[in-house]
């Protein structure tokens, strides 16, 4: 029988902050450590510059297989000037192909009507269907989340056919993806990641609507030069980029802001009014989006 190939051993912070939790054990030789939620209280949207952490953090080291956790114990306590310890548990963790697993629990979704999202591995349920192949990558979006599925419900119902697109945070470059699969004439992706950047670039090229998107640089971005502006981020940076997203966005143009709990709508509504004219909010699972149109002299219903 194959050994198992690593072992695992987790703490609770309480004489001690999880940062020297996290040193003592990155020095008695952990290969990884991971911090979580020991307790049940989230962390919804840190002010910028900041890295909170629960009250009650789990700290866990991963260590090889042949390391003796018992020494590791001893080594911590004396690391740690013999203070007490909460020692939570220690277990093995087999090897797994983790992406294969998470694979494994990846169906195909489908949003709205038409639009479906699918791993590459499987066969669509409807090919008529609009169908974006995705797998699991460096990057944010598979349309599990709520943020990232209210947009694309949106999408499949919205006039996107010959339109300018922006997708403003792309992430894997679902949102960007879709709009071009639903007949977006051009789709221009901005992120401050480059992974992100290379994961919508290969997804796009693995739907076939390379052609059509191209990552720019905001601040080359011109005036009036995109018909909908979708923005899958969070509150604090909506708020703060309503100039340069009312500017971009032409007479007319759609906005699709995301990344927003329910307590964060208001604010961030305002910041774009009286410039954008808001639908009623869309909430999912604890999350919101926001749809609306730059004012212009001509209007229509805003697609729901």
């Amino acid at each position: 029988m194959t050994p198992p190939d690593w072992r695992q051993l987790s703490l609770l912070s309480a004489e001690h902050t999880p940062e020297q939790l996290e040193e003592a054990l990155l020095a008695v030789g952990a290969l990884a450590v991971t911090l979580t939620d020991e307790g049940d209280d989230p962390l919804l949207e840190p002010p910028p510059g900041t890295t909170p952490l629960w009250p009650h953090t789990r700290v866990t080291g991963l260590f090889a297989a042949d390391r003796d956790l018992a020494e590791v114990e001893h080594q911590l306590r004396q690391q740690l000037d013999a203070a007490p310890l909460l020692l939570l548990e220690h277990h093995v963790l087999e090897e797994r192909d983790w992406v294969r697993a998470w694979l494994d629990d990846f169906k195909p979704m489908r949003f709205g009507d038409r639009l479906w999202v699918c791993p590459s591995t499987l066969t669509p349920p409807d090919p008529q269907a609009v169908n974006l192949r995705l797998d699991p990558g460096l990057a944010f979006g598979t349309g599990t989340h709520p943020t990232t599925a209210l947009c694309l419900t949106w999408l499949d119902s919205a006039p996107v056919a010959q339109q300018r697109v922006l997708d403003y945070g792309c992430g894997s470059g679902i949102l960007a993806i879709a709009a071009a699969l639903l007949g977006a004439q051009q789709v221009q992706v901005v992120d401050i990641d480059p992974q992100a950047l290379l994961a919508c670039a290969q997804n796009a090229e693995h739907n076939q609507v390379a052609g059509r998107l191209s990552a720019v640089d905001a601040d080359t971005l011109d005036q009036d030069s995109v018909d909908i502006l979708l923005a899958n981020i969070l509150a604090a940076p909506l708020i703060a980029l309503a100039p340069r997203f009312t500017g971009w966005l032409a007479p007319g143009g759609w906005l699709v802001l995301s990344g927003i709990l329910p307590s964060q709508a208001a604010a961030v509504q305002s910041a774009y009014t009286p410039t954008v004219r808001f639908a009623p909010v869309q909430e999912q699972d604890g999350w919101v989006v926001l749809v609306g149109r730059k004012a212009a002299p001509a209007t229509s219903a805003i697609p729901r």
